[in-house]
């Protein structure tokens, strides 16, 4: 567990770095505006199949317990997450959302002269806590096909001595993947004192086929961090809860930056959830991969392009500015997301129901058509 100095030392770092823009406060801006109660949300990545029933049913017999602590059922959080990934205890961290999990990790493996390097655009919470903080940040572009160029953040990484290479993979707000033969390559040629980051917050939406999970390199005990989140495919976003897989020492690292607590529901609702993964996460992304897979023939229908996805969402060419055209969209009851910058033009919209993608495409056509 955390020491009270490195609690401190932590408490201080992030007071310093306040406010940055945080998870909670992108959400926040786009839902500021008033709205109908049948408001359709498409525009934070959300679920609407919401959490399983026997996470549910965890959460509602677990209420009456929320008088105590229950430090004594990390331990067995802890184990249920090892046995998932095949790693050992000493290689797991759990966090309140993944996002937790990747603030520690900037807070151990960057500094002023450390930096993180990336690409963007990508999940920009990390980005931000590092600038916060007053870390060094390096930011390339995408690759034309929209993956992480991970020989130019390698060289990066030379060049500046080592640091913190953060991928997102799937990747948000772009839904494209890197390809897993350029994560290996990347993992053998990682230069010294330097981390990957991998966020696999969306992994189970894309085939299996298609992509392999960077947790392989965590059981290699290699220079990596892994990260996932119950939020997404679990439809648990509310509930908070995420973890991470990286090397016993990394582990010990990152721990000085947080506690390893999570609230008691989050965690009784993780681990429920966790037990119905070899069903729920096949069922789950066979039905997003349809609903997916019917948008994007309609978007081809209506010769619209967009970034081939493998998320929970598509990044869709509107070739406008995304602002005006959310702000039209939210006023026919489809609240959509927000501009990602350098894709100004580009509107990413998060897959929900049947009945709600219905509504999205009637919304869209008539703004895009007016």
């Amino acid at each position: 567990m955390i020491t009270r100095r490195a609690l401190a030392r932590h408490l201080t770092s992030v007071a310093a770095a306040a406010p940055f823009l945080s998870e909670a406060s992108l959400a926040q801006r786009a839902r500021d505006s008033a709205h109908s109660g049948d408001t359709v949300w498409l525009d934070s990545n959300e679920n609407p199949d919401g959490p399983p029933a026997s996470a549910i049913e965890a959460i509602v017999k677990g209420a009456s317990a929320t008088a105590r602590y229950h430090f004594d059922e990390f331990g067995a959080f802890t184990e249920a997450l090892a046995r998932s990934e095949d790693l050992n205890t000493e290689q797991v961290l759990f966090g309140i959302g993944s996002s937790d999990v990747i603030d520690a990790a900037i807070c151990a493996f960057t500094s002023a002269s450390r930096p993180m390097i990336t690409a963007v655009p990508t999940f920009e919470i990390p980005i931000e806590l590092a600038r916060s903080l007053g870390r060094k940040i390096v930011q390339l572009p995408l690759a034309a096909d929209w993956s992480f160029p991970v020989r130019r953040l390698a060289e990066e990484a030379a060049t500046a001595g080592g640091g913190l290479i953060y991928i997102s993979n799937p990747n948000n707000p772009t839904s494209s993947l890197t390809p897993q033969t350029d994560i290996a390559w990347l993992v053998a040629n990682l230069p010294p004192n330097t981390i990957l980051l991998v966020d696999e917050a969306y992994i189970h939406f894309a085939p299996p086929s298609a992509i392999e999970s960077a947790m392989k390199y965590v059981r290699q005990n290699q220079s990596v961090v892994v990260t996932r989140t119950f939020s997404k495919i679990y439809g648990m976003a509310g509930a908070r809860a995420g973890f991470g897989g990286a090397r016993a020492d990394l582990v010990r690292a990152m721990m000085q930056f947080k506690d390893n607590i999570i609230p008691v529901l989050g965690l009784r609702a993780a681990m429920a959830a966790l037990a119905e993964t070899a069903t729920l996460v096949p069922s789950r992304r066979a039905k997003v991969a349809r609903i997916r897979g019917e948008l994007c023939a309609w978007l081809r229908q209506k010769n619209l392009r967009y970034i081939e996805p493998h998320g929970n969402f598509v990044m869709i060419d509107i070739s406008r500015d995304v602002r005006a055209f959310g702000a039209a969209m939210f006023r026919k009851g489809v609240a959509v997301g927000r501009p990602f910058a350098p894709l100004e033009y580009m509107l990413r919209v998060t897959i929900g129901t049947d009945q709600e993608m219905a509504r999205f495409r009637d919304a869209f056509w008539q703004v895009y058509s007016a």
